[in-house]
């Protein structure tokens, strides 16, 4: 019964994003797992997106709605769903982008089936209207090390279990608190596991991180000495290999 299923929460941070969140909520209730809740954190809005919010509440009382005091970033936005949330599994959707319908029944029968704590999927990136253009590509699975090389896990694929793991927060950082949330799992198991189908669409529009190559470097070589604490020459060895590998993949 779908009741004795675990209960995964997913956290959805919003600001301003009143043109495409109703289609990313839409994608949740459309999924074939039916034991979730959505915890959005609203970060003080000046559109329309509390009103949506509130619309869709009312009609499904597994979305859950807070709001932050102040305009505060999506790490701190993330962490106050993530405090809150009741599920052994937390999953991540961001309000721009979207998921397929079986996305969530493959995942947690892929973690369950095969004992893993941690995993990601493969997904579509997608232009600024939602039109597929190619899928990212994973590998099998990823460790600590491999991922400081290149952040392979998109913050819409990914899945941890916190009966194992506990509930673990994302660092306070403007960018990059997703990549430095992996980081910090990854010290905690020995690998994350990528579930090679793509479950989910990636829209990539003019303020998305990916959409800004320096920005997005500048931010992974903080994170590499103000949050990782590595060495000057770790830093440089592994900001060379994101460097490399980004272009790569692009």
């Amino acid at each position: 019964m779908e009741n004795q299923k675990p209960l995964v929460s997913i956290i959805m941070p919003a600001y301003n994003a009143e043109r495409h969140i109703s289609d990313s909520i839409e994608s949740i209730l459309a999924q074939s797992y039916t034991n979730w809740e959505l915890l959005i954190t609203d970060d003080c809005s000046t559109d329309d997106t509390p009103k949506i919010l509130q619309s869709l509440a009312q009609k499904d009382e597994r979305i859950i709605l807070l709001k932050n005091e102040h305009n505060s970033g999506p790490a701190v936005s993330r962490n106050k769903s993530i405090r809150n949330a009741s599920g052994r599994f937390i999953a991540f959707l961001d309000s721009d982008d979207r998921w397929v319908p079986n996305k969530l029944e493959e995942q947690i029968a892929f973690m369950l089936e095969n004992d893993f704590s941690f995993t990601y999927t493969d997904y579509w990136i997608t232009d600024s209207e939602g039109n597929k253009q190619r899928e990212r590509g994973i590998p099998e699975r990823v460790d600590y090390h491999n991922l400081l090389k290149t952040n392979y896990i998109g913050c819409l694929t990914a899945i941890y279990d916190t009966q194992v793991l506990g509930k673990q927060l994302m660092p306070l950082i403007r960018k990059r608190q997703d990549f430095g949330l992996w980081l910090k799992l990854l010290k905690q198991t020995q690998y994350a596991y990528g579930l090679n189908k793509p479950l989910a669409y990636y829209r990539v529009h003019e303020s998305s991180l990916s959409s800004n190559k320096l920005d997005a470097a500048k931010h992974t070589w903080k994170l590499y000495r103000e949050v990782e604490k590595l060495g000057l020459v770790k830093s440089i060895y592994y900001f060379l290999n994101y460097s490399i590998r980004g272009m790569l993949r692009s």
